[in-house]
């Protein structure tokens, strides 16, 4: 893996920690897609995690190789992005997600968002850490 985005691909869950006014909060996210050179997730405008981010943008994300030995640390500022066309890739690159938003891309709590100004490190027990492309 060479970017951020295809470790994030092939470690389905990771999690992500947003601030809830002096306290972290951190939770399972498995969706993720490249789009305009950014590197995109997706939540509920419903939730905690969404009004967190909305309040605070400043977030990571913490994903695990399946065997352990790597971890990947991926920071940035949350930007809600709703336009009609990314919900649309979204759906059509995780048709899962039709289980949740059954309305789809036209799913009125479905929100997608990005990290602006990212960046990644990958960790290892055996090494130093290595900055990585987000993409």
């Amino acid at each position: 893996m060479n970017t951020a985005f295809e470790y994030l691909k092939e470690n389905k869950i990771f999690h992500l920690a947003t601030v809830d006014g002096q306290k972290a909060r951190v939770r399972p996210f498995g969706f993720v897609m490249s789009r305009n050179k950014k590197i995109y997730f997706c939540t509920n405008n419903t939730k905690e995690v969404y009004k967190q981010m909305v309040k605070n943008p400043d977030v990571e994300i913490s994903a695990m190789s399946a065997d352990g030995s790597t971890w990947l640390r991926l920071s940035g500022k949350a930007v809600v992005d709703n336009s009609r066309e990314t919900k649309v890739q979204a759906f059509s690159e995780a048709p899962f997600l039709l289980t949740l938003y059954p309305k789809g891309a036209d799913d009125e709590t479905y929100v997608t968002f990005y990290l602006d100004g990212a960046k990644a490190t990958l960790y290892s027990f055996t090494g130093a850490p290595a900055n990585l492309p987000v993409l």
